[in-house]
């Protein structure tokens, strides 16, 4: 029995997985062999190509494109409009199958719309990219980026507010209170 739904001009190709509570909205179109976790929402006009993942929780807003290679962990946020790019080089003529770059976007981050994320950059823990920003490198955990090519301007709590860090490298969310440690130019929660 089907445990998730999905909109009657959706289009989900054979040997896909896809968990429970997942819906699938107008026009998407899910490809052969992609692993669709629990509880995911995967907006209008989505394509999401053969052998892709996405973990739990992960919401994909309208007309995303989600490339073979690219991994997504638990509790992603894909922003309307996003791309992930498979090929550095693309060509018409030559045919790079073979050569796709893997991408992970790791737990809790936050792509804004109409992003780029060029392949073969992995985007850290609950990291956030502004919209419109151009990832053309690896993304530090809680980092903030924004522009292109994407640039860091700072640092975000797990629920996506601005860390102010103290000079003892100290900051705590706005929300929450959950403290975080800057050390090395990277950051950590500690509690």
């Amino acid at each position: 029995m089907k445990k998730y739904s999905s909109h009657q001009t959706a289009v989900i190709d054979e040997g896909c997985t896809i968990g429970e509570g997942v819906k699938i909205w107008h026009f998407s179109h899910i490809m052969t062999n992609s692993i669709i976790g629990n509880q995911c929402n995967i907006g209008q006009n989505v394509v999401v190509s053969p052998e892709v993942v996405l973990g739990k929780n992960v919401k994909v807003q309208n007309n995303v494109s989600i490339y073979t290679g690219v991994t997504c962990e638990d509790d992603v946020f894909i922003g309307p409009s996003v791309v992930f790019t498979n090929v550095i080089n693309p060509r018409s003529a030559v045919n790079r199958k073979s050569e796709y770059a893997k991408t992970i976007v790791k737990k809790g981050a936050s792509i804004g719309a109409n992003a780029t994320i060029v392949c073969g950059h992995n985007i850290g823990e609950y990291a956030f990219i502004g919209a419109g920003a151009v990832v053309t490198k690896t993304i530090p955990a809680y980092a903030l980026v924004v522009g292109n090519p994407a640039k860091q301007i700072g640092w975000v709590s797990e629920y996506g507010h601005r860390l102010n860090f103290d000079s003892n490298g100290i900051a705590h969310c706005p929300e929450t209170k959950q403290e975080y440690l800057l050390q090395n130019n990277s950051v950590i929660r500690t509690k």
